[in-house]
């Protein structure tokens, strides 16, 4: 995140959470999958969860890392691959996972590694959406999410300020 961006979207725990139940749902009909990928580290917290909800027990993790300890957008690095028995060659029957798709660049570089997976994200941006096949929200191009992780308990400023 190099600059303010114009949106803000505060999630809580409870919100995440019942957002991850809600992408589950959506996921149930299109299995059964006989593994899942999150991509870390954002896929790891809603990975858990849909994993519950839907009875998936072979979970791995593919490691890629696109922003630098500033928060600055970079190169992406491939921190960690797939290993080739959970992957099955192209993907197929695989539930791939992450919190949020923005510019697609990283679903990009996962999907080319398995393209017969199914990719989920709880939150979707316009310019990544045609790279998920199953999301929950999708919020503007110019919104900052943060994550319950992310975050404390802090006094959030109102959205129209001119209303002080």
């Amino acid at each position: 995140m190099t600059e303010q961006p114009a949106k803000l979207f505060p999630v809580s725990w409870d919100q995440f959470h019942r957002d991850c139940r809600a992408l589950a749902w959506r996921l149930n009909g299109a299995g059964p999958f006989r593994a899942m990928v999150t991509i870390t580290r954002g896929g790891l917290v809603p990975a858990a969860i849909v994993a519950r909800e839907l009875g998936v027990r072979v979970i791995e993790t593919v490691c890629i890392s696109s922003y630098d300890a500033e928060n600055h957008k970079g190169a992406l690095r491939l921190l960690k691959p797939i290993t080739a028995e959970v992957a099955g060659g192209d993907g197929a029957g695989v539930l791939v996972i992450d919190d949020l798709v923005d510019s697609g660049a990283t679903a990009r570089l996962v999907r080319d590694m398995l393209p017969k997976a199914h990719f989920a994200t709880v939150y979707a941006k316009p310019a990544g959406r045609p790279m998920v096949d199953t999301f929950v929200t999708e919020v503007s191009q110019d919104t900052w999410i943060y994550f319950p992780w992310d975050t404390g308990l802090a006094f959030q400023p109102p959205i129209n300020k001119e209303g002080e």
